[in-house]
């Protein structure tokens, strides 16, 4: 069962040359969490306006739970199509309580105890009579995200929800939200440009660019298997080489030597191809293939991160970024052997 349905979609602002959105279609599982991931300006706000009804399509269709809410000539309203919505700031009414907020505009017979049911789903019992300005940005986003789950929507909506946080509690965040959602049953969709928390906190990343979809899969699969060259260098820091199919099928032929690789499309031996070789897939060893001079490193406290130069049989050189593991003591001037491994190497299309 899908919940939400986007057939064709295209949107283009007034005075813009460009569409915002360009024929997109996508299909959402009942119960998945999808963040649309992209940078400023791909289209993943408007999508999530458009999906929401804050804003039209002039073509496609958009289906929430089995109802056709906008289709040429219809069109539902934002208030009747069963979307609950988590601004980046999360627009809470400071002169209301933690319970007046989380319930407004909630008149059911059941309000008093569907409050008190989404407050302890996001852990907020005890905090019914403060006001915003008293709790903290994480609580915050707990109360914004509790108000738009009370009237059991078909879908929950969340425009860049952890952008305000510092990172600590970013990461904290990441974990509660997923939680909320998953034991709500809900149906979510994120917009986001931060890769770490759409990998973070999805079932599905979509990736995005110039109104586009680019890339659509699990986590692991976006990150460990991108399908061009913005996904692999928007999604985590990358080396892209060009190189070409190896006899065996399972590897690629590149300046750098033979490098093997279990994400090959099951190409023919001897095609031309590119490849994404990601910072983390290069292990130093004192038997490794590739040997290279440190040019610099940056220690990060979870890996060290360095540009290794590495000499190419004809006298060219290549730098390759490598994320070292923290405990490797390294410095600029030593000489490196690495080797690749294969689980983060994928041929692109570039």
């Amino acid at each position: 069962m899908y919940d939400i349905e986007l057939k064709g979609i295209t949107k283009t602002y007034a005075g813009s040359s460009e569409a915002a959105v360009k024929n997109l279609t996508l299909s959402l599982e009942r119960g998945s969490i999808v963040t649309l991931l992209g940078p400023s300006g791909c289209g993943k706000s408007t999508t999530l306006r458009l999906i929401a009804g804050f804003e039209q399509a002039e073509e496609g269709k958009i289906v929430l739970a089995g109802k056709t809410v906008s289709d040429g000539g219809c069109w539902t309203p934002p208030e009747k199509r069963g979307v609950g919505m988590v601004f980046q700031d999360y627009a809470l009414f400071p002169h209301l309580t933690v319970f007046e907020n989380v319930g407004f505009g909630y008149k059911e017979k059941d309000r008093n105890e569907r409050i008190k049911e989404v407050l302890e789903l996001v852990s907020l019992q005890g905090f019914e009579k403060r006001y915003p300005n008293e709790l903290s940005g994480g609580q915050q986003q707990r109360v914004a995200l509790a108000r738009a789950l009370t009237r059991r929507p078909v879908v929950v909506l969340l425009d860049e929800p952890f952008s305000n946080l510092d990172a600590d509690l970013r990461v904290q965040m990441r974990m509660d939200v997923r939680r909320i959602i998953k034991e709500a049953g809900a149906t979510a969709v994120f917009v986001s440009h931060d890769q770490k928390d759409a990998l973070a906190i999805s079932d599905r990343v979509v990736v995005m660019k110039d109104g586009e979809i680019q890339q659509d899969g699990t986590p692991r699969e976006i990150y460990q298997f991108p399908e061009n060259v913005f996904v692999a260098t928007f999604v985590g820091q990358t080396n892209i080489m060009e190189g070409v199919i190896g006899k065996d099928g399972h590897s690629v032929d590149t300046p750098l030597g033979n490098i093997p690789c279990r994400h090959t499309h099951d190409l023919t031996p001897g095609t031309e191809v590119h490849i994404s070789v990601r910072a983390e897939s290069l292990e130093m060893c004192k038997d490794g293939p590739l040997e290279g001079r440190v040019m610099n490193t940056v220690y990060t406290g979870s890996t060290i991160d360095s540009y290794i130069e590495v000499l190419l049989p004809d006298g060219k050189t290549y730098n390759l970024l490598v994320h070292f593991h923290p405990e490797i003591k390294i410095k600029a001037g030593d000489t490196a052997r690495f080797k690749v491994l294969p689980d983060f190497v994928a041929v692109i299309r570039h």
